[in-house]
């Protein structure tokens, strides 16, 4: 698959989890702290929501390249980027060690 259609599916993801955030924490709280039989019926409700709306379903992605996978948070790139760009010192404060 193209990067351009996974980034777009992030995309469509983030509004999805937008969109539906209030109404989930609602049904949330109710799973939560409400007798067992209002309980159920928000759980089934919850279950009836899309999918991609549950933010865990949500990645980090390499900014530059869309690369899911080996994130490096504080620099918001990918483990091979960050590898890539601190040989060649484009990252202040990032030495590539070598001893």
């Amino acid at each position: 698959m193209a990067k351009e259609s996974m980034k777009a599916r992030e995309v469509k993801r983030a509004k999805l989890v937008a969109r539906y955030a209030e109404k989930r924490a609602a049904l949330k709280q109710i799973v939560r702290t409400g007798d067992p039989a209002d309980a159920y019926e928000a759980a089934q409700k919850l279950q009836e929501l899309p999918k991609n709306s549950n933010p865990i379903r949500m990645h980090n992605r390499c900014k530059l390249t869309g690369r899911p996978k080996g994130y490096i948070r504080q620099f918001g790139i990918s483990r091979i980027q960050f590898r890539e760009m601190a040989s060649n010192g484009l990252i202040p404060g990032v030495k590539k060690a070598s001893w």
